[in-house]
């Protein structure tokens, strides 16, 4: 029954493929968006039955989906709110400390957040519930879906994270004389050739944008050679980058040692750091390492961990210090960004399985060098930039981390230039936040 319905589902989507190729190509012979409207509907329509049973098959399910079709109750927010979009994780984080400061310059304004993923709403509900006024889904992109979400948040501007271009809603916001921003806009290589294939067509739906600010020059460019009117189109840098330090000084007997960090690990990385600190504590005697899990309620594995290994250990709850430790595991909340001003250099953990990594720029801030497994696709943007330079490292296997590790442990000039590159890296990419600010001071 399986290989039935997938064989069925991969003939729609071929047929499915070709359609929308012709409807782009009709649609990029004219300047309205009708045709594109109707048949995305149609092929929306056709395509949910399979879409769904597939991922039923899968475990999966089609989380927020009647939020995305316009089916959820209107919250009458008024006629002044700024809606803000991530469209997951990395985008929803990245736009935190936007949203505190748009709250705090127009305590006037709703603020909306929406997100197109369920992950993307996990966090947004977590950072944003005691802030934002509302936060849902972002609508399917069909005439019915964006036109019933339009109608009831009815934003006075929309600011969406990042490069998505959604050519129903942009042309919606248009029509209605809602002001559409464009920020932190990036642009990959994979997705700047299909952009430019179809060139005409995402002429139209960027000229519909009020602003489009983007996180280099490089994306500048990219965006203003498929369409982007140039004279709309401006460098902000990245808002990642808005991220403070913190005055507080902790003290846990790291005076004198070279702290390793290994920050937010996930379950399979404790035992790579461990294993590697392990052996570089036979050649340096005066590195001690801050282990730091994601999730607490791992701390009985993590100690059979250290037990096995016949670690010198302790707890940072229990007021343990590196002056009798080699190992301190950091099991109290809300203490790592400060952390990282101590250490030597951090592995930067959710890296090594397949959740995303979490945010190096807590520690680069600090100046201090990153190192990173494979899986970092929730901050691709940040770790691009700090690969560029010697402030940061992905690593591929725990042999290259031990490897690089060793590098930045033995090679003082290559730590010293690492260390440099961090500062530069940050300094070059900070006041994103002040630019959005700015620009909507000019509309609101």
């Amino acid at each position: 029954m399986l290989p039935y319905l997938l064989y069925n589902f991969g003939i729609m989507i071929i047929y499915s493929i070709i359609l929308i190729l012709l409807v782009l190509i009709v649609v990029s012979m004219f300047s309205e968006l009708f045709l594109y409207g109707l048949i995305s509907t149609i092929l929306f329509i056709l395509l949910l039955p399979f879409y769904y049973i597939v991922r039923v098959f899968n475990g999966k399910f089609l989380y927020g989906w009647k939020e995305k079709l316009g089916f959820f109750k209107n919250p009458h927010l008024g006629d002044k709110v700024i809606m803000y979009h991530g469209v997951s994780v990395g985008e929803v984080i990245a736009l935190e400390n936007l949203i505190k400061k748009t709250k705090e310059t127009f305590p006037d304004y709703k603020i909306v957040v929406t997100t197109g993923t369920k992950t993307g709403q996990e966090i947004a509900h977590k950072k944003y519930d005691k802030i934002a006024d509302f936060i849902t889904y972002f609508p399917f992109d069909i005439p019915y879906c964006v036109d019933s979400f339009l109608m009831k948040i009815k934003p006075t501007v929309v600011l969406i994270a990042e490069t998505e271009l959604w050519p129903v809603f942009s042309f919606s916001c248009n029509s209605k004389g809602i002001k559409l921003y464009c920020i932190n806009g990036r642009m990959s290589d994979s997705t700047y050739k299909l952009y430019r294939f179809f060139g005409h067509f995402f002429k139209l739906v960027l000229s519909k944008y009020t602003k489009i600010l983007t996180q280099s020059e490089i994306d500048m460019n990219k965006l203003v050679s498929i369409g982007a009117p140039i004279d709309r189109t401006s460098v902000m840098k990245n808002l990642k980058f808005d991220v403070k330090k913190s005055d507080e000084k902790i003290d846990i007997g790291q005076d004198g040692y070279r702290v390793i960090i290994a920050g937010s690990t996930h379950k399979g990385e404790d035992e790579i750091v461990l294993n590697i600190f392990k052996e570089k504590l036979q050649r340096y005697s005066d590195i001690k390492l801050l282990l730091v899990p994601r999730h607490t309620t791992r701390l009985p594995q993590i100690i059979q961990i250290l037990d096995s290994l016949n670690l010198n250990y302790g707890f940072r709850s229990k007021g343990d210090t590196f002056k009798d430790k080699d190992v301190i595991v950091l099991d109290t909340m809300g203490e790592l960004s400060k952390m990282y001003a101590m250490c030597h250099f951090a592995f930067i953990g959710g890296s090594f399985n397949k959740t995303g990594g979490h945010n190096p720029l807590e520690a680069t801030v600090y100046s201090k060098p990153t190192i990173t497994g494979p899986s970092i696709h929730n901050f691709r943007d940040i770790y691009w930039l700090l690969a560029r330079t010697k402030a940061g490292k992905i690593v591929k296997t725990p042999a290259e981390l031990s490897d690089y590790m060793e590098k930045l442990l033995f090679d003082n000039e290559f730590y010293k230039q690492a260390c440099e590159d961090c500062s530069k890296v940050f300094n070059d990419q900070q006041g994103a936040l002040d630019v959005v600010i700015k620009e909507l001071k000019k509309i609101l």
